[in-house]
């Protein structure tokens, strides 16, 4: 037998390879954690990359390593590492990095792939696929790594692109033929530069926040419309500054909820509807007229309202309708020129405006509470959700991630937040399966414990990454509400062939078991008062946990509350029905 074996030469111990190299730029660039699933041809860059001092945090599916860096990049406001395998693990980040980026979460996806001219020659080359172009429409930036020179620049450039402006997802390329390149030490070392962070302020014209100013100066209705852009940029001082100098009413979108405290008199939360079709002047801080605002048009606005929209692109301006007064810079420091402004051009919401406000909150308040402490049994989202919020009213720090139709709905309403990048849910993009994988995004960038409310259905797209929570012992509790099905479980077959609906789960599951397979500890809850008590000594124990909370099958309804996104037949039994096994008294009806 030959002997193959290779003896290291006094040059050899001079070099640098890529694997190396990549990681020590990204330490450099102040990159802690990595989350991906490993393989083909990236295994030993994050074994590397860990042993350098990279925390690598082994997922179970590339969607929720993706999901799990931006929510760190929410969080903290610098991107996190999303590691993907070639083709079918890059694919599989395809996605969530779109979320991300639709969202304006930075994060930075690295995905490892096959020998550039075998795949550019269509050879038939293992898991061969040009991801460098196929990433481009779904983030930011896409660039590929062809020579281990360019690392530092791939690394610096990524940096810059998914902080700057709007954040949100980068992709870098690292095929294999890199992977396996080599650099003289001290040349990498002197070539390697890090990225000047943060990205730096861009103030809006003086003019624009001039104009802002008077036209809400001269309201009669000032409304302040906040947007999770106003989370991105830690502007909360900024706002509860103004909120506190004009008596501004405001409106949070969800993941901006606690950007100022749900509990706020300020707060419309409760009176919304009458906020929107009353206000003669809003104020967009970081919010985006798109499908969750109704463009900004129809019977849920005042027709005469004007916009004034603070955004940091300015594409997106007027992109569904007439914008009053933009204002074209970051928010934080456009709230810092309207706060110095209020001195020159005064602004003050009116007495009567606000007690008109609070007297339609504290009616809408009264009959929420009656559906909140029901104690019906078997149990609504109501009930549910009502129980949790007692429990995080006492733990007002924790992380609250969200997912759903109806949970995710009514848990918005009903659970209050009190501080800033406190929720994360689904966002712009309306996606649901992102919400496990947010939540041990927020346990390894923060260290503080975690709640995750989800869906059955919901949860059944990213369940087994509890066994990740419980690998590293990471403090989130996971609650589920399972009520047998998308929506609801009670939905018929409208067929004769004996399965259940296209709409139904299984009802009799029970998903606290899932997490006591891999040593969490598991709970089944079926009243109001087990859900609080259950939920609370989970959170308490500070250890990976999951209650199960066990739902009517009937309770909810389809679609949740953007039922009007989802057409009805206008023949046949759906036309009329919701063909549900239960009469509409006990369940909900379109």
């Amino acid at each position: 037998m030959v002997d193959v074996s290779v003896t290291a030469t006094s040059s050899d111990q001079n070099l640098t390879d890529s694997p190396h190299y990549l990681a020590e730029t990204l330490i450099k660039n102040g990159v802690k954690h990595m989350y991906g699933v490993v393989g083909i041809p990236v295994t030993d860059f994050a074994r590397i990359a860990q042993g350098m001092g990279i925390r690598f945090i082994g997922m179970r599916h590339e969607e929720d390593a993706v999901n799990a860096a931006a929510a760190e990049g929410f969080l903290t406001g610098r991107p996190a590492v999303a590691l993907t395998v070639s083709a079918p693990g890059f694919l599989n980040g395809l996605a969530p990095l779109l979320e991300a980026t639709t969202n304006g979460f930075p994060v930075i996806m690295i995905g490892g792939s096959s020998t550039r001219h075998v795949v550019d020659m269509h050879e038939g080359e293992y898991e061969g696929l040009d991801q460098m172009n196929y990433a481009k429409q779904f983030c930011k930036e896409s660039f590929r790594i062809d020579k281990i020179e360019d690392i530092p620049l791939a690394v610096a450039r990524a940096m810059h692109i998914a902080c700057s402006g709007r954040p949100g997802g980068v992709y870098i390329d690292f095929p294999d033929d890199a992977v396996a390149q080599t650099l003289d030490k001290d040349v990498a070392e002197s070539q390697l530069w890090v990225a000047n962070q943060p990205a730096p302020a861009m103030p809006p014209a003086q003019s624009s926040v001039d104009e802002a100013l008077k036209l809400l100066s001269e309201a009669k209705n000032p409304l302040m419309l906040v947007g999770k852009g106003a989370a991105l940029a830690q502007a909360e001082d900024e706002l509860r500054e103004f909120v506190e100098k004009t008596d501004m009413p405001f409106q949070p979108m969800s993941m901006a909820k606690g950007v100022i405290p749900d509990d706020d008199p300020h707060c419309t939360a409760s009176c919304r509807g009458l906020a929107l079709r009353t206000a003669d002047v809003v104020l967009l801080v970081g919010a985006r007229l798109n499908w969750m605002l109704d463009f900004g048009e129809g019977k849920e606005w005042n027709p005469n309202v004007k916009f004034i929209q603070i955004d940091i692109d300015p594409n997106e301006i007027e992109n569904a309708r007439s914008i009053a007064c933009p204002v074209v810079g970051d928010i934080k420091s456009a709230m810092q020129m309207i706060n110095a402004g209020l001195e020159k051009t005064p602004v003050k919401a009116s007495a009567q405006w606000l007690d008109m406000l609070k007297a339609d909150a504290e009616k809408n308040d009264a009959k929420f509470a009656a559906r909140v402490n029901s104690n019906t049994v078997p149990m609504g989202h109501y009930d549910a959700l009502g129980a949790i919020k007692k429990v995080y009213d006492q733990h007002k720090d924790m992380i609250l991630t969200n997912e759903g139709a109806n949970t995710l709905d009514d848990c918005r309403n009903i659970i209050d937040i009190y501080q800033p990048r406190h929720r994360l849910d689904c966002g712009t993009w309306g996606v649901m399966g992102c919400a496990v994988g947010y939540s041990i995004g927020a346990a390894v960038a923060t260290g503080k414990p975690v709640l995750y409310v989800g869906g059955d259905s919901g949860f059944g797209f990213d369940g087994m990454e509890v066994e990740v929570a419980c690998r590293y012992n990471l403090p989130i509790t996971f609650v589920v509400l399972n009520n047998g099905g998308i929506y609801r479980g009670d939905f018929e077959n409208l067929g004769d062939d004996g399965d259940p609906s296209p709409l139904t789960l299984s009802y009799d599951a029970h998903y606290e078991r899932m997490i006591e397979a891999f040593g969490g500890n598991g709970y089944y809850a079926t009243t109001p008062a087990e859900v609080e008590q259950m939920v609370g000594e989970a959170v308490a124990s500070g250890k990976p946990s999951l209650v199960h909370v066990q739902l009517a099958d009937y309770a909810g309804k389809e679609s949740g509350h953007i039922s009007n996104l989802n057409p009805k037949p206008v023949v046949g039994p759906l036309a009329t029905s919701e063909m549900t096994a239960n009469p509409y008294l006990k369940g909900a009806h379109m």
